[in-house]
């Protein structure tokens, strides 16, 4: 009796105290205006030119995407769009950054991807990225992406870096290409030290494990815009272990962008409470359009 009354005593002191602590109040989600959605415009070009052949974007005769940022100085490029995604690097002036852009896929094949024997979360290469912890899980089928073109890509980076005083490394990408483009931004930054390095990715799946969207968070800016029902940002599933880190821009029906605080946020104006399930969701929606800009080249 004794025993039962000490921990009704324990527990409402408990309560008690829960009741005394101030609450720490939950980031709103907020609506970007006008000029804040067009600030991502010149990155939702470059994200669009890496579906063009490496040719056409070392020489920066891609068309409208290139068009749309006709300053861009590139410095090298590569792939073959079939075992190895296209990609370019250069500088942008406009924006003071070196860009890195990794080409997406289609829906059928990112779905593909996303469900096939290498889906398994598993550590990153400690060689290409040391030091980060075994806690860390990614999949390993983007990661196999990633590597193939990681050094590559650093040279080109510091190339840039050297011919043009860079200080910024801005990495975008659609699709299959965001989540290339989320581990090029954890190993650039481990590479580039001193430099300021963001992502930008567009229809981006999940990528790692929740220890890996802390570790991102903790080290880079990330943004991660999704348009309407697209369905491939809730692939592969939290129940297999996967998180998005922070830096959701949802776009609504209503063609607003609102800003989601946190991981996976489940409000229904974001991705996570939006679109529940792939039965819901739209497939058409994948490639956007991203004001005004539809993926490809």
């Amino acid at each position: 009796m004794k025993a039962s009354l000490r921990l009704i005593s324990a527990l409402l002191s408990v309560l008690a105290t829960v009741r005394a602590s101030p609450l720490v109040p939950r980031q709103s989600i907020t609506t970007l205006n006008a000029a804040q959605i067009a600030s991502y415009k010149p990155y939702t070009y470059f994200a669009s030119a890496a579906y063009c052949s490496p040719s056409a974007t070392l020489t920066w005769s891609c068309g409208a995407n290139c068009v749309a940022n006709s300053g861009f100085i590139p410095v090298a490029s590569g792939g073959d769009g079939s075992s190895v995604q296209f990609w370019f690097v250069g500088f942008a002036p406009t924006q003071n950054t070196v860009i890195v852009s990794h080409q997406g896929t289609d829906t059928s094949k990112i779905q593909a991807d996303l469900t096939d024997a290498n889906a398994g979360l598993g550590n990153l290469d400690s060689s290409l990225f040391p030091g980060v912890s075994s806690s860390v899980e990614v999949h390993q089928g983007f990661a196999a992406e990633q590597a193939k073109t990681a050094t590559t890509i650093l040279a080109a980076v510091q190339q840039a870096i050297t011919a043009h005083g860079a200080t910024r490394v801005t990495v975008v990408g659609h699709s299959l290409g965001a989540a290339i483009a989320l581990l090029d931004g954890v190993y650039l930054n481990l590479h580039l030290p001193g430099i300021t390095v963001t992502t930008i990715g567009y229809g981006q799946p999940r990528v790692g494990n929740q220890a890996f969207a802390d570790y991102v968070d903790g080290h880079f800016s990330v943004t991660h815009i999704n348009n309407k029902e697209d369905y491939i940002p809730i692939l592969p599933g939290q129940f297999l272990g996967y998180h998005h880190p922070s830096g959701e821009i949802h776009i609504q029906d209503s063609g607003a962008w609102v800003s989601c605080p946190g991981q996976d946020n489940p409000s229904t104006q974001c991705t996570v409470g939006d679109v529940p399930n792939i039965f819901v969701g739209n497939e058409s929606d994948h490639d956007g359009p991203f004001d005004g800009v539809t993926m490809g080249c």
